[in-house]
């Protein structure tokens, strides 16, 4: 009698367990979030992880997005509004934008998740919000002219005013010889373009110095610059630069773009000629037709965009990123723009950038 009593309780808690793993399997099956685009990643790009966001239930909380202060300009409003719908659009939910006016606002937001993405970043700052929080990740990055990686690349740019370039002649073209006493100005200790690839450059250039950046970052009798500076972005180097404050300034073709034409070579080569173009936004509305020269231009991987999976399922990551390297954004007049037309402006040039790629966190380990 007793065995068939403990029988019985076996075989109940049996059928309840059984029970319970049903109802658990089917509400799983009942998707909470929208079903995700069906375009296929591009081979070689990094995987979202499965842990991203929170999976129970839909999440109506605003996708907050960062950008550098090189971005946060009034020049870039339109571009931030795109970048808002665009991201609307792929996970039907609001955005909101976090505005900087320091590189290390941006870094601090996206690691520690008060940001959920952040736009246009470089390989330094991303590197160094990776190295606090592991789980950000590449969202995508912009292409070169043929919409791949092999040449999504930009220039770092050592320049000086035109009018002092003889100074820094070297034969037939321009040399980094005499910038050592010279006034200096860089964009940030977190910037690629604006400080780590300039900053490289110089110490490799002057071996007998014994350089390394502590001895770069600060000015006086006794130091290699008489003075420097920090633009805290790559306009303000620029400003730096345009307004005499420094006799030499490190920043990027990218951020200036807006503001500025060749007159004479082309962005990528030494000894070119740059003109603050007529229309161009304050503070360079200041500084219209000046000219500054190239004297070093270093080329940089384009920098990465980034997402943080505290506040992104996964579905809504790939949705993301399946809208933003398709074609339809690919053929945005507002984030690549057509450079052939006169005035025209926007994110990235046409000519230069076709569109957005996907990538991997390894693809800059070379700024490690």
């Amino acid at each position: 009698m007793q065995k068939n009593k403990i029988t019985k309780i076996i075989t109940s808690l049996l059928i309840i367990a059984v029970m319970a793993g049903c109802v658990t399997g089917c509400a799983s099956n009942t998707p909470s979030e929208p079903p995700a685009s069906s375009t296929p990643l591009a081979s070689g790009s990094s995987e979202v992880s499965e842990s991203s966001g929170d999976s129970g239930s839909t999440n109506t909380k605003p996708i907050v997005i960062t950008w550098y202060p090189n971005e946060s300009s009034n020049t870039h409003e339109v571009v931030r509004a795109e970048v808002g719908r665009l991201v609307e659009q792929a996970t039907g939910r609001k955005t909101e934008h976090k505005l900087t006016t320091d590189y290390t606002i941006a870094i601090e937001a996206i690691a520690s998740g008060s940001a959920d993405i952040a736009i246009a970043m470089g390989a330094v700052g991303y590197i160094e919000a990776k190295d606090r929080n592991p789980q950000i990740d590449v969202l995508f990055v912009n292409s070169d002219e043929n919409w791949s990686l092999d040449g999504a690349k930009y220039f770092a740019w050592l320049c000086v005013p035109a009018e002092n370039a003889d100074e820094y002649k070297s034969g037939d073209t321009y040399s980094i010889d005499n910038i050592k006493g010279k006034k200096m100005s860089f964009v940030s200790n977190s910037s690629t373009s604006g400080f780590r690839v300039p900053t490289s450059s110089i110490i490799s250039h002057f071996v007998d110095e014994n350089l390394d950046e502590d001895k770069l970052i600060e000015g006086g009798p006794d130091m290699f610059f008489s003075e420097v500076f920090f633009g805290g972005s790559h306009q303000g180097s620029a400003v730096n630069l345009l307004s005499g404050n420094v006799d030499v300034a490190a920043f990027c073709d990218i951020e200036v773009q807006p503001y500025v034409t060749v007159k004479s070579g082309d962005i990528s080569t030494v000894g070119s000629v740059i003109t603050v173009r007529e229309g161009a936004d304050a503070p360079f509305d200041q500084y219209i037709g000046r000219d500054f020269t190239i004297i070093a231009a270093t080329p940089v991987f384009n920098g990465p965009n980034v997402y943080n999976p505290k506040n992104l399922t996964a579905e809504e990551v790939k949705a993301i990123q399946d809208l933003f390297t398709s074609e339809e954004v690919a053929s945005n007049k507002i984030l690549f723009y057509d450079d052939s037309v006169e005035g025209a402006v926007g994110l990235y040039k046409k000519s230069k950038s076709y569109g957005f790629v996907l990538t991997s966190d390894s693809w800059y380990d070379p700024y490690r």
